[in-house]
């Protein structure tokens, strides 16, 4: 039992000889090596935070601690900036489609709805002045504003059935004065247009009940129209009637033969009705006028 104890404080003493003989790097490398560790991560970490990115239709701006908004407007691509010092900020130059409904008085005191839809995006040369201004979501702080008081201001120099009948012009009116208020703030128009114009109930209704009555008048007009168109037809057929047979009474008293020759045709036309007929039929010669042979020039029987 004795052996084996020895040998393991031998083993426990030759250990910790070896672990006495160790050398630990000096005090210097190890101050580089924090060094290093420090300044290399400081410097990805200022290289990596001094980078940003502009994506396509977009524009940025910079911000600085000390000088505030610069002036300057950054383009798509990747710039630099100082790290903690300075911050970007992003806008889409992009147009944008906005839809505001209004409803507003016309010139004859007509409640009038209108729905309006706006292309629009910020003057991308004037970005800073409109951060200072407007700040970011500048769409919802003027375009409700601006299109509303348009909308009143233009709809109120027109009456209700201008408003339908010159449509094109009130919405050059509109487009007109909209791109100019929004120049005041920095922001383009690309395209206005009505897209949804409707009167209230009242006015609806009256107009529906016009037209009701335009068309009874019209549909009273035709019918007066017809009755004497008719009246016209039948005095001319009794016109032509009268003088058929007043010229047929002065062909018989001139020339007897008339009448032969009236039967005759009468006579052709009733055996060519027969003679086209799939059926047979007997009938009497006398009734038909077909006993022509009998007749003599003066229109007897012989």
């Amino acid at each position: 039992r004795q052996a084996p104890e020895r040998a393991r404080v031998r083993t426990s003493a030759y250990a910790m000889q070896n672990v006495k003989n160790v050398k630990l790097p000096s005090a210097g490398v190890i101050t580089g090596v924090v060094q290093t560790v420090v300044f290399g991560g400081g410097a990805t970490y200022g290289l990596y935070n001094s980078l940003f990115n502009v994506e396509g239709g977009h524009r940025a701006i910079v911000y600085n601690r000390v000088l505030g908004i610069k002036d300057k407007v950054y383009t798509e691509g990747t710039h630099l900036m100082i790290p903690w010092f300075e911050r970007p900020i992003s806008y889409d130059v992009r147009s944008r489609a906005h839809q505001v409904s209004s409803t507003s008085g016309s010139k004859d005191l007509q409640m009038v709805n209108i729905s309006l839809r706006v292309l629009t995006r910020p003057d991308s040369s004037k970005l800073p002045e409109v951060y200072r201004t407007l700040g970011t979501d500048f769409n919802e702080r003027v375009l409700p504003s601006i299109i509303h008081e348009t909308l009143k201001s233009v709809v109120a120099q027109y009456n209700a059935s201008q408003l339908l009948t010159q449509r094109e012009q009130v919405s050059l009116a509109v487009r007109d004065t909209l791109i100019k208020r929004a120049q005041h703030f920095n922001m383009i128009m690309d395209d206005v247009s009505i897209t949804a114009l409707t009167f209230g109930r009242e006015y609806t209704a009256a107009i529906e009940a016009k037209q009701v009555a335009q068309q009874d008048a019209e549909r009273a007009k035709f019918i007066v129209e017809k009755a004497v168109q008719d009246k016209r037809s039948a005095i001319i057929k009794a016109e032509g009637e009268a003088k058929s047979a007043k010229l047929i009474g002065e062909a018989v008293s001139n020339n007897p033969a008339f009448i032969t020759l009236r039967k005759i045709e009468a006579a052709r036309e009733i055996a060519q009705t027969m003679a086209e007929s799939n059926n047979r039929v007997m009938l009497n010669a006398d009734s038909l006028l077909l006993n022509l042979a009998d007749l003599g020039p003066g229109g007897g029987k012989k």
